[in-house]
């Protein structure tokens, strides 16, 4: 059996809630962290409307880094109030080193 322990894993969803992918995302993504994968998840486009999804936000709680597109909140009037330091609000400068600095990035469109 593989050992995965300290791999990192990124993640991007740009589908809204309602798709699929999410909950692909966040078992995929529940999945990794049993295994010791750090998990970086950008929410892009659409996605970002899993803000609100309570099964991706629980996914801060278990340690997944969330980021979260600040021009596609503004595009798609997602609230960035109230949030905590779980969850970034960036660009793609940020997308950029999640895809770079990972062993593995897998985008669900």
């Amino acid at each position: 059996m593989a050992n995965f322990e300290g791999k990192k894993l990124g993640l991007l969803l740009s589908t809204p809630p309602t798709h699929p992918n999410s909950e692909t995302v966040a078992q995929l993504s529940k999945t990794a962290q049993e295994s010791k994968v750090q998990v970086y998840l950008y929410l892009i486009d659409e996605g970002v409307k899993n803000l609100e999804n309570p099964k991706i936000r629980k996914l801060t709680e278990a340690g997944v880094k969330l980021s979260v597109c600040a021009y596609g909140c503004q595009q798609h009037k997602v609230s960035t109030d109230g949030y905590g330091q779980d969850v970034t609000f960036c660009g793609l400068v940020v997308l950029s080193q999640i895809v770079t600095g990972c062993d593995q990035f897998i985008a669900f469109n």
